[in-house]
């Protein structure tokens, strides 16, 4: 990425493209939520976004923003630099899945296309990182994501636990705490029709676990 795109303008691609997946428009209060500022702050940098040569970002007041292509690819570039580098901490130095996020975070915005080649050559080019999210590769292409999630099964459906969207080390935590790790097997038992909790069996579990629709919602699967 050019220099003159700052730590602050890669933060507001990467929430963008993060937001936009699903084919919506990102709103400016989504936005500011996200990264933790004002609503007006987040006008304001959008509104440079967009203004840019070539410009990163499209805007239109009471419709929210979306990347336009050099935005998009710019937004995956940092994406690959974070998710290259939470696969390096994992493998290579030891650290668990709920400890990578935040580090990755910490260096997406620093380090240099050289080291970012050094480290997908010597992890062999991986397609997922640690929570099982895709890698851009260096042409900056993804493969579509998963859009099966844990609260689209029903009872009696068996699937494999292929992506948890969302770093949140807490979540990550109490998945690991109960069993529920990237690959994992389970089956669900049960699906209670007033507040959507599932009750699930994890493969390898004696106990039966029950997940609320918040955590449900951000594990992604593949059908058995």
């Amino acid at each position: 990425m050019d220099h003159k795109n700052t730590q602050a303008v890669e933060d507001y691609l990467k929430t963008i493209y993060a937001m936009t997946l699903s084919g919506e428009r990102a709103s400016t209060n989504g936005i500011a939520e996200r990264l933790g500022v004002a609503p007006a702050s987040a006008t304001g940098m959008i509104q440079k976004l967009a203004i840019m040569q070539p410009p990163l970002v499209e805007y239109e007041k009471h419709y929210g923003a979306a990347l336009t292509s050099a935005g998009k690819i710019a937004a995956l570039e940092i994406v690959r630099h974070h998710r290259l580098l939470e696969t390096f901490l994992f493998e290579k130095l030891g650290y668990s899945w709920d400890e990578v996020h935040v580090e990755a975070d910490r260096l997406e915005h620093v380090i240099s296309e050289d080291m970012e080649e050094r480290i997908a050559r010597i992890l062999g080019d991986p397609r997922i990182d640690p929570h099982g999210e895709p890698i851009p590769d260096r042409e900056f292409q993804i493969p579509d994501e998963l859009d099966i999630s844990l609260e689209d099964l029903c009872p009696g459906d068996q699937a494999i636990i292929e992506r948890i969207r969302d770093g949140e080390p807490g979540l990550l935590r109490y998945l690991t705490s109960i069993g529920l790790t990237l690959h994992c097997h389970i089956k669900v038992l049960d699906v209670i029709p007033f507040d959507r909790n599932i009750q699930l069996q994890i493969e390898g579990q004696d106990e039966p676990k029950v997940l609320g629709p918040r955590v449900a919602h951000k594990i992604y699967v593949s059908r058995v």
